[in-house]
């Protein structure tokens, strides 16, 4: 094959096409890629627990649908509460119809804004309801054909959710279930040599375990998360205090934009049925929250081989928003832990490992890589004493002999 002698500027300019190649692939098969990727992770987590049963003399089979069964019951469960909180949510709204339900929390709001503000805010928020837009935009989105044509919009998109999480659980399920023939075989697809076999397993093996560990560790703390938020929230009487915190829950796993807007509707909630000082309360312990469970706690048990600086957690969730939208930013993480894991498992691209990487793990890396001790004069009289005889084999003493001087 003729080798062919390309300048800087095309390698990179090839390798962006390819990149534009590769995102326009998963933009035009989303509907393809993203079950597959989702039933992926999952497999990754339930394969420690399919092992486990196993190991208990249950049959592979079987233990594969009992950690299924249970995965379902665990996903139908929180679909469960966000439904039950929407519930209660709509049944909280006052009634448009009642004159006298719109213009309580409206004076409240505007006399807490009032207080705040520096500047008279008759402009926005008129001291007659009647005369505000806020408020008529407001009463008109209550009205019950709204709500109807709302509440058939979310029952229609729960609908296709419900229809793409069993596709995923089916995936799931048969990737359990044949699993060890499908590594297998990835295995053989990088060739007959046995090492490179053994490469790519060991590849297909940090990956499985990243992706696992991050999985593992964010639901983990974003349990401990949400169970701190509700009873902070409900303790300061917030009308809707565990639906903030699940929403936290599940909106956490969006790092940085996800957490910035789980924020913002506890705040509002607090500001209109609390008061200011409560709002500005929950700012404040919720950005200290965050800070700790960010900073402090998912370093301590993701380890360093989860740590992605913020530039390419920022541009991962950007792109991957741009390439499958919603289901992107919820993938973005565990696919960028994927990825990290292949660049550190092979040489060739351990600098865009790096890349992604913070200060603090490039460093701990390349403090790790220390040059191997000189043998001291007790070693190089062991290393004598134990040559072989010179006449049975010479090369070997004149190797210990030569490391002696």
């Amino acid at each position: 094959m003729t080798n062919l002698n390309m300048s800087s500027a095309t390698r990179i300019g090839l390798n962006c096409l390819a990149l534009l190649g590769v995102a326009v692939a998963f933009r035009l098969g989303e509907s393809i890629f993203i079950p597959l990727t989702f039933a992926v992770m999952l497999s990754a987590i339930l394969w420690p627990v399919v092992e486990w049963l196993n190991r208990r003399r249950i049959p592979w089979s079987i233990a594969c649908m009992i950690a299924v069964g249970l995965l379902l019951t665990l996903l139908i469960s929180v679909t469960l509460g966000f439904a039950v909180s929407g519930l209660r949510m709509i049944q909280g709204l006052p009634n448009p119809n009642d004159p006298t339900a719109i213009r309580q929390p409206y004076e409240k709001f505007r006399s807490q804004v009032q207080r705040l503000s520096p500047v008279s805010v008759d402009s926005v928020l008129p001291e007659d309801p009647e005369a505000s837009i806020v408020l008529r935009s407001f009463r008109e989105a209550l009205q019950s054909e709204n709500v109807a044509h709302v509440v058939e919009q979310r029952s229609q998109y729960m609908a296709d959710l419900l229809f793409e999480l069993v596709l995923i659980m089916f995936v799931v399920l048969f990737l359990l279930m044949e699993g060890r023939m499908l590594t297998r075989r990835v295995v053989e697809i990088f060739g007959p040599s046995s090492e490179m076999q053994g490469r790519a397993l060991g590849v297909l093996g940090e990956i499985s375990e990243s992706v696992r560990t991050y999985l593992v560790w964010r639901t983990l703390v974003n349990v401990g998360l949400g169970l701190v938020l509700g009873g902070v929230f409900q303790a300061l009487q917030l009308q809707q205090a565990w639906t903030w915190a699940l929403l936290a829950m599940v909106l956490c796993y969006v790092p940085y934009i996800g957490t910035i807007i789980a924020g913002v509707p506890p705040v509002i909630d607090a500001f209109i049925s609390v008061d200011a000082g409560t709002a500005l309360g929950i700012v404040i312990f919720y950005v200290a929250v965050v800070t700790i469970e960010g900073y402090v706690i998912v370093p301590v048990v993701m380890g360093r081989s989860m740590q992605l600086n913020a530039t390419t957690v920022l541009l991962a969730c950007l792109f991957w928003d741009l390439v499958w939208g919603t289901p992107g930013l919820f993938l973005a993480m565990p696919l960028m832990a994927a990825l990290k894991a292949v660049c550190t498992s092979v040489p060739e691209w351990k600098p865009w490992a790096n890349l992604m990487g913070t200060e603090e793990d490039v460093s701990v890396k390349k403090s790790s890589r220390q040059p191997p001790a000189q043998p001291t004069e007790h070693d190089k009289t062991i290393v004598i004493d134990a040559s072989p005889d010179p006449v049975k084999n010479g090369p070997a003493s004149e190797r210990a002999t030569k490391l002696a001087q």
